[in-house]
């Protein structure tokens, strides 16, 4: 008797409608699809959400409302029973998904679209609610399928709704990826192809700000593979937006979305009515420099760097070249000028290609970046002392070059064009006047805008020479070459001479004694392949052999040192370490101000010339040390030697790509003054004393760097 009854229970069930939390799935290699529900059971009249559930194959991906460059949302067609409702598709915030040179907004992996629906409220418990839905959607990886699916979802209708335990983390999680209404002020505008949105809050800051990027809702009013840039302060965030073909909105709308300190990811959406391009409180504003101004500012920088020390070396070799130029054919003068010129434009070009690069990996990377590597350091410091070595006589390149001797020797223009791409690497650690403008808004500029502002700069830095190109008639003014140039070359040695020992000084304060001693033996192996490599060149047979072989194993051991140098810890007291300050904390001035005293913070790095030059001229007189004493100001210096996104984030939220940066924080409160990049005693006492009301500006009379 009891067998039967159980086979006739087994049977009913089976019978009976199958209560479940999630439909049949639809699958495909790709993706598994179901329709879920957050009930287990429904209650008349009281809504409750399901969700097209995504499970994506890895590589895979569907798209946002707006999917950026190409693509298009899933889409979900409800069968209801009579009377009841249901709301439109909640879209969780998407992610950038890059394919080649497009992006699109997507999602990848396990995604939930959720949505509202609401029964009738004559159904009685007992009956069941059934929901049928058509869903179709695009999944793309290299190539895009269409794919499609029908779904049937069955609950049972009781006196009070029964959440799904199993499902209810499913929602929760969706709920926490739907974007929030922003609690911060929004402003947009744009000029030309350029724009930003300006986030204002009191919770906003560079600690609370790790990433951020703005999704809007509309496609193609902005260039979704363009980067937009972040700039942060307390209180406030601003984005580069770059435009895109289609036409701009009445309301710009979308979704920001931020990834905090933690690394944890928020979205909000925001609205703002498009006008003027918006700034930073504290600055004003030069990433939204009209193109044609950043490229004169560019150029201008990059002629006035010519006179900066850290080019000094180099100008020794132009000298040396322009001397060997006199009297040559106009054709030969126009080849090497422009021999030089592309040298110095392209490397120009290839340093805003690597800034670029970095920045959209997500890295930190400014102005100078790479002096913050100690191998990068080493390495220019050796090519100081072999290029010393060469211009000494020690060893040469394509043949002696004795008493009127040969313009160029062979492969001379190669030789000018490396010149040139070794001027604008060690002219990295100085900042000219107008560049730091320049080279904040190049990086809030779409990529051709970025690489036309450093291909202005190179122009700017080349002018000099390049001037022999259009007028090559110049060189025949100068002394015909003779033995005062052989012994003008062997002079030029001992700038290239200090450069390389201030280089080991730079390095010192990047890894402590333990770099400089693998700097030195290193640098004792290039002076020794140098000399191997010149005993060869004036030897045959056998002794030729030996000389080059010795060369070689010079560099090799050399070489072998870089991995030391690279592993070298930094030292504990930092170059930046300026007299009298104490190091920057965003805490620390916080609290200075706090206190009611006027804050000045120096950014700078052991391999910023310009830094130093202006700690000496400017900062460490009798008179502004004064000054701070006489008013309790506050002095912060920030380490910048080795990088960190620390003051990066501080670099860029006042308009600037690297350092020397000067802040100056009035006392009673206010956004803080950016000193120019050239500091004088006189400059710096007038910021002390003007007040807060100027904050903002530029003591110099220039408009101060956003």
């Amino acid at each position: 008797m009891f067998r039967p009854m159980l086979l006739t229970a087994a049977i009913l069930a089976l019978a009976a409608p199958a209560w479940a939390g999630e439909s049949a799935p639809v699958r495909s290699e790709r993706a598994t699809m179901t329709l879920a529900a957050e009930m287990a059971s429904v209650a008349p009249g009281q809504p409750f959400r399901i969700g097209l559930r995504q499970r994506l194959a890895p590589g895979w991906h569907t798209y946002w409302t707006n999917p950026g460059d190409a693509g298009t949302p899933p889409e979900l067609a409800l069968t209801l029973p009579e009377g009841a409702t249901a709301g439109e598709i909640q879209w969780p915030a998407p992610h950038r998904i890059p394919f080649g040179p497009l992006v699109n907004y997507g999602y990848e992996g396990n995604t939930l679209l959720p949505l509202t629906v609401t029964p009738p409220a004559g159904l009685q418990p007992g009956q069941s609610f059934t929901i049928q839905a058509q869903g179709n959607w695009l999944i793309c990886e290299q190539v895009c399928i269409p794919e499609e699916g029908s779904f049937t979802l069955t609950l049972p209708v009781e006196a009070t709704a029964r959440p799904d335990p199993a499902m209810a983390p499913l929602f929760q999680q969706a709920e926490a990826e739907l974007p929030r209404p922003t609690p911060w002020q929004a402003t947009a505008g744009f000029q030309g192809q350029q724009g930003a949105l300006l986030l204002s809050g009191e919770d906003i800051s560079p600690q609370s700000v790790k990433e951020a990027f703005f999704f809007p809702a509309e496609w193609g009013v902005l260039d979704h593979a363009g980067a937009q840039p972040l700039q942060v302060e307390a209180g406030a965030l601003r984005i580069g937006l770059p435009r895109g073909a289609a036409e701009l909105p009445a309301q710009l709308a979308g979704v920001v979305a931020i990834t905090d300190g933690a690394g944890v990811r928020s979205a909000y959406t925001v609205s703002a009515t498009p006008g003027p391009v918006p700034a930073l409180p504290g600055a004003a504003g030069t990433s939204g420099l009209p193109l044609g101004q950043a490229l004169l500012w560019a150029a201008l920088g990059g002629l006035i760097l010519n006179l900066m020390p850290c080019v000094f070396p180099i100008l020794a070799m132009k000298a040396l070249a322009i001397a060997r130029l006199s009297g040559a054919a106009r054709a030969e003068v126009r080849g090497h000028a422009a021999s030089y010129t592309a040298g110095v434009v392209l490397s120009f070009l290839l340093l805003g290609g690597v800034l670029l690069a970095l920045r959209l990996a997500g890295q930190s990377a400014g102005w100078g970046f790479q002096f913050t590597s100690p191998v990068f350091v080493a390495l220019t410091g050796w090519v100081m002392l072999a290029v010393g070595l060469n211009l000494s006589g020690v060893f040469h390149f394509g043949g002696p070059v004795g008493a009127g001797g040969g313009l160029a020797g062979r492969g001379g223009h190669l030789g000018s064009f490396a010149t040139g791409g070794l001027a604008v690497l060690v002219a990295t650690p100085c900042t000219a006047p107008f560049m730091a403008a320049a080279i904040g808004a190049a990086m809030a500029l779409p990529p051709a805008g970025t690489l036309a502002v450093f291909g202005a700069m190179g122009l700017g830095m080349a002018a000099p020479y390049a001037l022999l190109a259009l007028f090559p008639g110049l060189a025949n003014r100068l002394p015909r070459p003779g033995l005062w140039m052989e012994r003008l070359k062997q002079g030029l040695a001992f700038p290239m001479y200090g450069a390389a020992l201030w280089l080991l000084w730079v390095l010192a304060q990047l890894t402590g004694p333990e770099g400089l001693a693998a700097a030195l033996a290193g640098g004792l192996a290039i002076g020794f392949g140098a000399w191997a490599l010149g005993s060869a060149q004036g030897a045959r047979g056998r002794g030729r052999l030996l000389g080059r072989g010795g060369a070689a194993i010079a560099l090799l051991l050399a070489a072998a040192l870089l991995p030391r140098l690279h592993d070298a810890p930094a030292p504990t007291a930092a170059a930046s370490a300026e007299a009298g300050s104490e190091p920057w904390s965003e805490a620390g001035v916080a609290a200075a101000r706090a206190a009611g005293r006027p804050v000045f913070v120096n950014l700078t790095a052991a391999w910023c010339i310009t830094c130093k030059v202006n700690e000496r001229v400017a900062l460490s007189t009798d008179a502004v040390r004064g000054a701070f004493a006489q008013r309790n100001v506050a002095y912060f210096t920030g380490d910048w030697t080795r990088g960190g996104e620390e003051i990066a984030t501080l670099l860029r939220a006042h308009g600037r790509e690297g350092v020397p940066l000067y802040l100056v924080y009035p006392a009673g409160g206010g956004a803080p003054q950016v000193l120019p990049q050239i500091l004088t005693e006189s400059i710096v006492l007038r910021a002390l004393e003007a007040p807060a009301t100027t904050a903002g500006t530029s003591p110099a009379g220039q408009a101060t760097p956003g």
